[in-house]
C-alpha cells in the first residue's frame, strides 16, 4: 500500500499579510485567494528495510532514521519531521518501517504557499494511512500548529486553509486562531476570464519570507502608524476584491491590485526592491494595469492582471526580465487523499 495526497498552492489575490498575528488578533484580517493547478504532494510507502526515511524528490535531500517516536528537529527536512512527530505524539504511529517523500511543483520561497501547502499534504497522507476523522478545519489549524507552534515557523494563516479547501476563498481571521473560510460561488465565465488576464510570472528568485514576517509582526507591536494603516488598507482591498469577482467587474481588477500592490510595500522594508520596481513599471507601460507580489514579498512569483489582449505584449516585456510566466488554472478541489495498491 501507498498513501498519497496532494493540495494546492495558491495565488494571493489581496489582503495579505492581514492574517499574520498579532495584527489578526487585534484588529481581524482578511485575505482573498484562489488555488491553483500546482500542488504540493506526499506518500508514505512501507519499506523492508529497518526505521524510517524521509526524503524530498525535487530538493534531492534525504534523511534516514531508526525508529523512533521523535525524530530531530535539526533545520534539515523539518517539515516532514514535524508533522510526523505532532502525529505520533497525538495518535500513535504503529511500528513499521515506512519511507515519507514529497515533491513541489513550485520552489521554496516562491510566494505561492509551498510550505503550508506541504504540511497540509504530509498531514493528508498520515490522515489516510491512520484513517484519521479529521474535517477541513481540523487539518488546516493542525498543519498552522505544527508549523507557528512546534516548529516555530514565522507566518500567516492563509494558505493552510487555502490547501485544505481550495477554491476562491473570502477569509477572515480573528483572535484565539478564529478562521472563518468564506467560499465564493463566482460565475465560470468570470473565472475564465481572470485566468486569461491574470499572468503568472517566476522571477527566477526565492526569498526568505520568515525575516520580512518578523519585521511586519514587529511594526504591529511597536504600533507603527504607517504599517498599521497600510494593513487597514489592504484588508480592505479583500472586500474590494470580493465585490468585484462577485458581480464581474473584472475592469477593476487590475486597479485593486495596483492598490494593494502601493500599501503593501509600507508594511515593511525589502518587501519590493529596485528590480521589482522596475519591473513593474515596465510591466504596466506594456498594458498591465496592476500586480502584486505573491507571498511575504522580496521575490518568488507576481502576478499581473492584464486586460483586452495585453497580456501577448505583457509576456513579451516580462520575457525581458529573465524569469518566466508559468502556465496554471484555478482550482476547485483542496486537499486530496487516496490508497494505491
Amino acid at each position: 500500500m501507498i498513501y498519497r495526497s496532494r493540495a494546492p498552492l495558491r495565488i494571493g489575490l489581496a489582503g495579505g499579510g492581514t492574517d499574520v498575528s498579532p495584527y489578526s488578533d487585534e484588529f481581524g484580517g482578511a485575505i482573498l485567494n484562489a488555488t491553483i493547478s500546482h500542488y504540493a504532494h506526499a506518500s508514505i510507502e512501507p519499506i523492508e528495510e529497518n526505521g524510517i526515511i524521509v526524503q524530498t524528490l525535487d530538493r534531492k535531500e534525504e534523511q534516514r532514521f531508526e525508529w523512533s517516536c521523535d525524530l530531530p528537529i535539526d533545520g534539515k527536512l523539518d517539515l516532514l519531521k514535524g508533522v510526523y512527530n505532532r502525529i505520533q505524539k497525538d495518535y500513535g504511529l504503529p511500528i513499521t518501517n515506512f519511507r515519507l517523500c514529497t515533491f513541489v511543483d513550485a520552489p521554496a520561497g516562491s510566494g505561492l504557499g509551498t510550505s503550508s501547502t506541504l504540511v497540509v499534504a504530509i498531514i493528508g497522507a498520515f490522515a489516510e494511512m491512520l484513517k484519521l476523522p479529521l474535517g477541513e478545519y481540523d487539518i488546516a489549524n493542525y498543519a498552522y500548529d505544527i508549523e507557528r507552534k512546534d516548529l516555530q515557523l514565522a507566518g500567516g494563516k492563509q494558505d493552510q486553509y487555502a490547501a485544505t479547501f481550495g477554491g476562491v476563498n473570502f477569509m477572515e481571521f480573528y483572535a484565539g486562531d478564529k478562521v472563518i473560510v468564506n467560499p465564493l460561488r463566482i460565475k465560470q465565465d468570470y473565472i475564465n476570464e481572470l485566468e486569461n488576464n491574470l499572468l503568472l510570472y517566476f522571477t527566477s528568485t526565492s526569498r526568505e519570507s520568515a525575516t520580512i514576517i518578523k519585521e511586519q509582526q514587529k511594526n504591529v507591536l511597536q504600533k507603527n502608524e504607517k504599517s498599521i494603516e497600510a494593513m487597514h488598507q489592504l484588508k480592505e482591498q479583500a472586500r474590494m476584491m470580493k465585490e468585484a469577482l462577485l458581480k464581474g467587474r473584472l475592469h477593476e481588477i487590475g486597479e485593486i491590485l495596483d492598490y494593494g500592490f502601493q500599501q503593501k510595500r509600507n508594511m515593511a522594508k525589502n518587501i519590493s526592491n529596485d528590480a521589482i520596481d522596475s519591473l513593474y513599471e515596465a510591466v504596466k507601460q506594456s498594458g498591465a494595469t496592476g500586480g502584486k507580489i505573491s507571498g511575504a514579498g522580496g521575490g518568488g512569483f507576481m502576478i499581473f492582471y492584464c486586460p483586452g489582449n495585453t497580456r501577448f505584449r505583457v509576456m513579451e516585456t516580462l520575457n525581458k526580465f529573465g524569469g518566466e510566466v508559468k502556465p496554471y488554472r484555478f482550482t476547485k478541489e483542496g486537499l486530496r487523499t487516496w490508497t494505491a495498491q
